[in-house]
C-alpha cells in the first residue's frame, strides 16, 4: 500500500486527492493547505484523511511514501527539493519548475536517491493523445509534416505565470510523447493587455532538424473556448479536437502526391516545368476510445504502478526538463522581439 500526501487543495487538488483516493494499492493519508476552510472541507468529504496546515508534517510522517504538489509553480522546486531529501517520491504540477535549472536539480536529486518524479502533463494519459502516438509510431501518418493547435479561452488569468507556461504547456508534452523528433529552436511572440500582468496571448513555433514543423497559439482573451489541434502526415492526417464528447480524433486519408523532378524541360519558348501535384481524398474515420475513464486516474495508478514495480514514467523529470527547456526558450524569444533560440539539448546528462 503506497501512502500519499498532497499539498495544496486548490483548483487542481481536488482532483488528485479524488483519484488517488479511488486509486487501488493507494491510501490518502494526509492533506495540507494554508487555508483551513479548503481542510474543512476534505475534512467533509474524507474522513479518513488528515489535514494540517504545515506540509513539513507530510514529509516527516513516515507512513507518506509519495508527495504530490499542487501548489503555484514558483513553490513547485522547493517543495519538491524538500520531498526528495526527506525520501518521497513526487508528483509535481505542470510545469515542473520556473526554469531549466531548477528542473536539472530535480533530476539529478531524484536520480541520486533513485526515487519516482513524474510531472502531471495529464493529456498525455489521455486515450487520445495515446491513440495519436499510437498511429504515429505504426507509420500510420507516415513522415510528420507539422503540428498545429490552438488552446484558447476567456481567462483564467494566471498571476505568477503568462499564458505559454500556463496553456502551451500542454501542447508541448503532447508533442514530446507524440513526435519523434525532438526540436533544435523556438521562436515566439506575444503580448500582454493587463497593466502589470504577464502576457496572455502568445504564438509559439518549433523547429525541427527534420521537414517538420509545430506551431502552438495560446490566448486567454479569445471569446470562446478552442481546442484543436491538426497533425498532417505523408499518409494520413489528424484533427483533434479535446471539447468533442465523443469523437475527439479523426483520422483523413487525405494529402498530395508529387510526380516530376521540378526541373522541367526546356523547349524553343523556354522552361517548361513538369512537376504535377496531385491531390488524394480517402476515407474519413474516428478510432474507438476510451472516454469513459478519466486521464488523470491512468495518470496516478500509472505512478503507483512506477514507485512499486520501480519503473520509470513516462511523464518522468526528464519529461518535464524538456518542457521547462521549451518554455524557457519560447520566453527568452518573446521578450526578444521573437528572436529563434537554439536549443542546446532536451536531456539531462544523468
Amino acid at each position: 500500500m503506497i501512502g500519499v500526501g498532497i499539498i495544496g487543495y486548490g483548483y487542481w487538488g481536488p482532483n488528485l486527492v479524488r483519484n488517488f483516493y479511488e486509486t487501488p494499492d493507494c491510501r490518502v493519508v494526509s492533506v495540507s493547505d494554508l487555508r483551513e476552510n479548503q481542510l474543512a472541507r476534505v475534512r467533509s468529504r474524507y474522513p479518513t484523511v488528515e489535514t494540517t496546515t504545515d506540509f513539513r508534517e507530510i514529509l516527516r510522517d513516515p507512513r507518506v511514501d509519495a508527495v504530490a504538489i499542487a501548489t503555484p509553480v514558483s513553490t513547485h522546486f522547493d517543495l519538491g527539493m524538500q520531498a526528495l531529501r526527506a525520501d518521497k517520491h513526487v508528483l509535481v504540477e505542470k510545469p515542473m519548475t520556473l526554469d531549466v535549472e531548477q528542473a536539472l536539480r530535480l533530476v539529478d536529486e531524484a536520480h541520486r536517491r533513485r526515487l519516482t518524479l513524474a510531472v502531471d502533463h495529464t493529456f498525455v494519459f489521455t486515450s487520445a493523445v495515446r491513440k495519436i502516438r499510437e498511429l504515429a509510431l505504426a507509420g500510420d501518418l507516415g513522415d510528420v509534416y507539422y503540428y498545429d493547435s490552438v488552446r484558447v479561452n476567456l481567462g483564467l488569468f494566471q498571476h505568477d505565470v503568462n499564458v505559454i507556461w500556463d496553456l502551451a504547456v500542454h501542447d508541448l508534452a503532447i508533442m514530446d510523447y507524440v513526435l519523434p523528433a525532438q526540436p533544435v529552436a523556438v521562436a515566439a511572440s506575444g503580448m500582454g493587455h493587463v497593466p502589470g500582468e504577464p502576457e496572455n496571448m502568445a504564438y509559439v513555433t518549433l523547429h525541427f532538424d527534420a521537414r517538420v514543423m509545430a506551431h502552438v497559439h495560446v490566448n486567454w482573451l479569445a471569446p470562446v473556448k478552442v481546442r484543436r489541434t491538426l497533425i498532417g502526415g505523408s499518409r494520413k492526417m489528424i484533427v483533434y479536437d479535446d471539447l468533442e464528447p465523443s469523437e475527439k480524433i479523426k483520422v483523413y486519408d487525405k494529402g498530395i502526391t508529387v510526380n516530376g523532378d521540378g526541373n522541367g524541360n526546356g523547349n524553343g519558348n523556354g522552361a517548361r516545368y513538369a512537376m504535377l501535384v496531385n491531390y488524394r481524398t480517402g476515407d474519413v474515420w474516428s478510432p474507438q476510445l476510451d472516454i469513459t475513464t478519466e486521464a488523470l486516474t491512468v495518470e496516478l495508478r500509472h505512478f503507483v504502478e512506477c514507485i512499486r514495480e520501480n519503473k520509470t514514467p513516462i511523464n518522468d523529470g526528464q519529461a518535464g526538463l524538456r518542457v521547462v527547456r521549451l518554455l524557457e526558450a519560447a520566453t527568452e524569444s518573446m521578450r526578444n522581439a521573437g528572436r529563434p533560440v537554439e536549443l542546446a539539448g532536451n536531456r539531462c546528462p544523468v
